[in-house]
């Protein structure tokens, strides 16, 4: 085990997200290397000072009745306000009628979409949910997939351009299951969800914040893709580029 491969597992070896064979190889490496070895002692102590921190702030009474006080007053609404509204319902039902309303729900699903996906990375960074199959070979993690969905997702190897790969898991958005790869850039962890489309046309990347989090989310070849992570969005931006370079220089045709 290189120094480099040391770094990437040392938070999770922290949080107790090892399995006992790879646990085991860094205690090996940590005991013949004293940079690791007092990188591991470093994070440990932060995390101690971190644990036994109070930093829980409970806003005082005070500040609520202020912001309360400074809350605009709610009124009942007037005549011309109801008369709005209904015009608005026949708005929409005439837009029904043409079929255009599918385009509000299409975007309403989406959203929703983007949330579950902030929530199953706000799930994968609880302690032991982060992978199932730990590894930064993609010729382990690729064929960890076969068997588990429709579609085993694309694994490719960035750690040469800074982003490492160091796993796996099973995830589930919309309802059904959907493959996460693991990244990590730093310390900052990214989780790339893959899951089949009936569409094989292509979307260029859009990027969104959501809850501080930003997300790319793009789509190519019959597969949806959404990288989540607190990375700066540029860092993100570069990250699905060099995915999709990655994909296509390795995938014929």
């Amino acid at each position: 085990m290189t120094c480099r491969e040391a770094e990437i597992l040392l938070h999770a070896m922290i949080d107790g997200e090892l399995d006992a064979g790879h646990a085991r190889e860094v205690e090996q490496h940590i005991a013949n290397c004293p940079d690791c070895g007092a990188q591991l002692a470093a994070y440990r102590e932060m995390s101690k000072a971190i644990a036994g921190s109070d930093l829980r702030y409970t806003a005082p009474p005070e500040l609520r009745r202020r912001i309360e006080a400074s809350l605009p007053k709610t009124q009942a609404p007037s005549r011309r306000a109801v008369l709005r509204g209904f015009a608005m319902g026949s708005a929409v039902s005439a837009i029904a009628a043409t079929g255009l309303v599918a385009i509000v729900l299409r975007s309403d699903d989406e959203q929703r979409i983007m949330s579950e996906v902030v929530s199953a990375h706000l799930r994968s960074l609880q302690p032991g949910h982060l992978t199932d199959v730990l590894s930064t070979d993609q010729h382990t993690v690729k064929p960890w997939f076969n068997g588990k969905l429709d579609v085993a997702p694309p694994v490719v190897d960035l750690t040469a351009q800074g982003f490492t790969l160091i796993g796996g898991r099973l995830d589930y958005v919309d309802t059904r299951p959907i493959g996460a790869i693991l990244y990590r850039r730093r310390s900052h962890v990214i989780n790339l969800f893959v899951a089949q489309t009936a569409s094989a046309e292509r979307h260029a990347a859009k990027i969104e914040t959501i809850q501080g989090f930003n997300i790319r989310r793009w789509s190519e070849r019959g597969l949806n893709y959404w990288a989540i992570s607190d990375l700066a969005a540029d860092e993100l931006a570069d990250f699905g580029e060099k995915f999709e370079t990655a994909l296509r220089t390795s995938t014929p045709g």
